[in-house]
């Protein structure tokens, strides 16, 4: 089976023993596509990006480094938002009590300082999977397949930030000078509960300590190629990232006040 460099977004390698040619990691950097290698326990440990996405890429990355704090708090207060209210639907769509979502929803401010984010998480996992659940990378159960779905979404957001013309490190509210993809864990957020729907849905299938196995993590990659439904139309994850990295170039170059994002 051959499929064209151009019609592949991301490589997701998992199997300790594939190995890849320069050839085919530089064809699918020139072709716009991400590469991201997992550990024996499907954690990320590296990802490969395209360097050149975008005609006037430098010149953005200029205006985003110079974004002002006002300029990045306010779009982190909108993201945390349609976190929230992500979360809110997803509960409401299985049926289960919402937490105080909504309360919390109205009351994220600019730049998020009472940390709403975190107190809306600590409700929504507790509804989600029960009050015994914590999310940790390294416990072994719904998180490891957490793990595995947010990497893939990760490795996507960070794709469309560069197809924008961004630098995935450069932050609005994530600063960890460690980490080379601040502004994809930003972006990122409120399109986890896609993983997190298919994650319930296996988990109340087979278990939180089902295996993560070729069919399981085939089908967390399923969910997010599937097409999600925006705005009275159907569209793809990486469609919906586009959209959102977009419009978070435009704000963060000083084009538009207000980041638009296609939550689903």
């Amino acid at each position: 089976m051959f499929v064209p460099l151009q019609e592949i977004a991301a490589i997701v390698v998992s199997n300790q023993s594939v190995s890849l040619s320069q050839s085919v990691l530089s064809g699918l950097a020139a072709a716009g596509g991400v590469f991201v290698a997992m550990s024996e326990d499907f954690l990320p440990v590296a990802m490969l990006l395209p360097l050149d996405t975008h005609s006037t890429q430098t010149a953005r990355m200029t205006k985003q480094a110079e974004a002002t704090e006002p300029t990045k708090k306010r779009t982190w207060q909108a993201i945390v938002r349609a976190k929230v209210r992500a979360q809110w639907l997803m509960l409401e769509e299985h049926g289960r009590p919402q937490g105080g979502l909504d309360e919390l929803l109205s009351a994220v401010r600019s730049g998020d300082p009472e940390n709403i984010e975190a107190q809306a998480a600590v409700r929504y996992w507790r509804v989600l999977f029960g009050d015994a659940f914590r999310r940790d990378r390294d416990a072994f159960d719904q998180n490891r397949l957490l793990n595995y779905g947010y990497a893939v979404l990760r490795a996507a957001t960070a794709r469309a930030i560069c197809g924008a013309g961004l630098h995935p490190s450069l932050g609005v509210k994530h600063h960890n000078q460690y980490n080379p993809f601040c502004l994809a864990d930003d972006l990122m957020e409120p399109y986890r509960p896609i993983v997190d729907r298919a994650v319930v849905r296996i988990t109340e299938r087979d278990g939180p300590q089902v295996e993560l196995s070729r069919e399981i993590r085939a089908e967390l990659i399923g969910a997010l190629l599937g097409k999600h439904r925006v705005r009275e139309s159907e569209r793809t994850l990486f469609d919906i990232l586009s959209r959102s990295a977009a419009s978070l170039a435009r704000v963060l170059t000083g084009e538009d006040r207000e980041i638009e994002l296609w939550v689903p």
